[in-house]
Formats: structure tokens, sequence, C-alpha cells
């Protein structure tokens, strides 16, 4: 099998060790194509006005001058022998569950090799919500299991999967759920304004920590609990309860 890893927050990111660890317990045909510098909350965007390069760092280990979409399609297109047969993005440095979901690059990453139709699976590593820092272990100890199990499965057409590791020590963690997305109860996302040394104001854009009051069955309930989340998701947005209204509305 030969396997894809990726990320969003670039060739040095934290997690992209981690996910490689899980890679290689699975196959020896990996291979690494990331962004060489941080790309967070790029989502899907792709590189069009200005042109890509990319860089081997070591043997099937390359870096790009763009987006976590860009990656995959430089491996796909031009990078890797032939197509892989599972693509692995992560592991994310912070969630993406709920509301993250549409900003995120590692689920761009994974949105782009299911558009080619390669089974792919995005992994994030929550932090920051027990205190437990930024330790991958969860990941590296449940990862691969999880990894082989989706394996089995036919993603069929559009899908993709969204893995999310608590904040919590590996002996911590209560259970896996299979969930669906989450919605924030409240608006998290900040601006922080600052002053230069010249007196000039610029801007921050961060997210707030506050933890609200999910419902069961989501993936912000379960990772609150210490739990694994399991969402699977579709790159067809179209929202089906809506057709019917519309159709009255436009005749």
């Amino acid at each position: 099998m030969r396997i894809l890893v990726t990320n969003d927050d670039g060739i040095h990111g934290p997690g992209l060790e981690a996910l490689e660890k899980i890679a290689r317990c699975i196959s020896d045909d990996v291979w690494v194509v990331a962004p060489d510098v941080e790309r967070s909350a790029a989502g899907r965007a792709l590189t069009i006005s200005h042109p890509l390069r990319y860089r081997q760092i070591e043997k099937r280990k390359f870096e790009t001058t763009g987006t976590p979409a860009d990656c995959v399609v430089m491996a796909v297109r031009k990078i890797m022998p032939a197509m892989p047969d599972l693509i692995l993005s992560g592991v994310n440095r912070g969630q993406n569950i709920a509301d993250d979901i549409t900003y995120s690059g590692t689920i761009a990453a994974a949105m782009e090799g299911t558009s080619l139709g390669i089974k792919s699976i995005a992994l994030s590593q929550v932090v920051g919500m027990f205190g437990n820092g930024e330790s991958f272990a969860v990941a590296e100890k449940h990862g691969q299991g999880i990894v082989e199990k989706l394996l089995k499965m036919d993603f069929g057409p559009g899908l993709l999967i969204n893995v999310n590791f608590p904040d919590c020590r590996p002996d911590e963690v209560a259970g896996i759920d299979v969930t669906i997305q989450g919605k924030r109860d409240q608006n998290y996302l900040t601006v922080d304004e600052r002053v230069d040394a010249r007196g000039n104001a610029y801007f921050w854009l961060g997210f707030a920590r506050e933890r609200g009051t999910p419902p069961k069955g989501t993936d912000l309930a379960s990772v609150f609990n210490k739990r694994i989340s399991i969402t699977p998701l579709h790159t067809n947005l179209t929202q089906v309860d809506a057709l019917s209204e519309l159709k009255n509305v436009f005749g």
C-alpha cells in the first residue's frame, strides 16, 4: 500500500512526525509532501496566481511552497511515481471539529484527495482543553488501529473521514464515538488589535477557548468527554432540507 502523508502545520509541524510513525506501521511505502511553512486555516485554497516550487528533503519526503490542497495535487500529479492508495492528513496541532472544519487546511487536503478518488483521512489532536500541553501521544497510540479499521470500509464517492483525538493522556481516553459535525454555541473568532512601533494599528485573528454545551453525538461533545471522535464528511455541501422550499419560492 502506498500512503501519502501531508498536513497544514508545515514540514516541521510537530504532528507530522507522529503521523509518519502511524503510516510506517501500516506500510513501508510512505511519501511525505507538506507545505514549507505553516498553512493553517488555508481551507481548500489552490495556488493559481504564482508558480509552485518543491524541494526534496530526504528520500520520499518533500516540501512545497503551496497550500495543503496544492501538496496533494503536486504529490499525485508530479512527485509520486503512481497514485497513492491512502492519504493521511495531520496530525493537526489543534482540533478540527464543528465550525473549524470549513477553515481547516488539514480537512482540505483530505477533501482534495477524496476528489481525486483516493481514500482520505484527516487526523487532529485537540490541545488546550484539559491542559495536557501539545502531546501527540494519544494519536500515536490509537491512530494506527483506527486507520486500519477505516481501511476496511468502502468510502464511496465524496466521502472522507475526520478523526479528532482528545486532549488527555492515552490511558485517559474514555472510548471512541462515531459523531456528527457539531455547532459551537458562541462566536469564537476574535480580533486582537495591537499597535506597532510606528503607532499604526494591526490585527491578529484568533480563537476564543470557551467551552460550550454541545449536544450528545457531536464531535464537540465527544472530545469534551475525552473520547476519540470519528466523523464521516462529504464534499457535497448541498442542504437537501432546503430544496423543497427553494422550489416553492421559485415556482
